[in-house]
């Protein structure tokens, strides 16, 4: 079912706190006011969305839609009007569940940044049926959280099957270098989710399980990734990575999603380069903070800070006979908000302007499984980031 005769093919939701504000300014920018794409800015206060829209430097043409969380209606009403909607509102868990089921009542397709893995998997036996009967396309987690991963691995296994004949049964994703901040947004969120889990013993099972958004099938054991050692085929010591366990839920989502390509024993592990062994304490999770205090909800790095953040995340391919393949998936901002709010943007217009609802139909998606190259090819040309096959 097609959402074509729409107002709008994108309302960014959630524009007047940070990432929501980075993603209205990336659209301006890229596609301008009224250009080839049509689209809103959203949020809960008119006054602070018109703020916002003479901060990014937008005319008062570009419209503003009032809608709520706490305010069913006004949710149900904001969905109809648009071919997409992006939410930045977040902590999910909060304050998601209502435009998820909005979204999949009215046919209307829905991009998230969330890593709140087991929130997904709600929204998904929530959601899933519903999504499916009216055309609507839920894609979650379309920032760092997980696109450079999920197509990271889609583009090694596509590279694979060109090179080799046939997908590789084991990939290795390590991080090689990361340089970015933290949002209070982000913080919020892993402390929704820590309460949460301290309310629910069973929660820990759900984010520990890298099959918990694979409902009815479970695969392989999986490599450790929690216990740092020598990786000889990366040629590196390795370690825990702390975004590792919403993203290896993704990448197992997307090969059922696509029918097991890379088979039903597929095995995923990712874990950051370091120069060494830890030498005490905690292993480094992958972001630099800084010192001062944490930031609060709306806050993030300043925008020379996500100008000279940065990553670089190696993927090896591993076939069962031993032969290896290596890509590499780059990013020119800091991962979690200037990338992340240039992903998130082109992955609503990605499902907006180049994925049929032929060969995607309604239903709960991954990145990866929704938009596959059609993403790839935007994220390239529009977000900053570079796919690369490695010699």
């Amino acid at each position: 079912m097609s959402n074509a005769a729409r107002e709008f093919d994108i309302i960014v939701y959630g524009a007047t706190g940070y990432t929501g504000r980075l993603v209205a300014a990336h659209l301006l920018k890229t596609y301008g006011a009224a250009g080839d794409i049509a689209w809103a800015m959203a949020g809960r206060n008119a006054e602070k969305l018109a703020e916002v829209r003479d901060e990014i430097g937008a005319t008062k043409s570009l419209p503003l839609v009032v809608a709520d969380a706490s305010d069913p209606a006004s949710l149900a009403a904001m969905v109809k009007r648009a071919k997409v909607i992006i939410t930045t509102v977040g902590p999910y868990q909060l304050y998601g569940d209502g435009l998820v089921a909005a979204c999949a009542e009215a046919g209307t397709d829905y991009v998230d940044l969330t890593g709140e893995s087991h929130w997904i998997a709600q929204m998904i036996a929530a959601n899933e049926a519903k999504a499916k009967a009216s055309g609507a396309r839920i894609v979650f987690s379309c920032g760092f959280d997980s696109i450079p991963f999920d197509l990271g691995v889609f583009f090694l296994e596509e590279k694979a099957k060109a090179k080799f004949g046939a997908a590789v049964s084991r990939v290795r994703g390590r991080v090689r270098g990361i340089d970015g901040g933290l949002s209070g947004g982000t913080l919020a969120s892993g402390m929704a989710t820590m309460a949460a889990a301290q309310k629910d013993p069973g929660l820990g099972a759900v984010l520990a399980n890298p099959f918990a958004l694979t409902p009815g099938f479970v695969g392989a054991d999986q490599p450790d990734g929690e216990t740092a050692y020598e990786d000889k085929v990366a040629g590196s010591w390795v370690a825990p990575f702390m975004m590792a366990g919403i993203n290896t839920k993704a990448v197992h989502r997307s090969n059922l999603l696509l029918g097991h390509p890379w088979g039903r024993d597929f095995q995923y592990c990712e874990m950051l380069m370091t120069d060494g062994p830890p030498a005490g304490g905690p292993a480094p999770g992958g972001f630099s903070f800084g010192a001062g205090p944490m930031p609060k909800p709306g806050e993030g790095p300043t925008k020379e800070e996500r100008e000279r953040g940065n990553y670089d995340i190696l993927f090896i391919g591993e076939t069962a006979d031993g032969r290896t393949l290596r890509a590499s998936v780059k990013g020119d901002m800091d991962p979690g908000y200037g990338s992340t709010s240039k992903m998130l943007g082109e992955s609503a217009v990605c499902l907006a302007r180049d994925v049929s609802h032929e060969t995607t139909p309604g239903g709960c998606w991954t990145s990866a499984a929704a938009m596959g190259e059609a993403l790839i090819r935007r994220l390239e040309a529009h977000a900053g980031l570079k796919f690369a096959v490695e010699d």
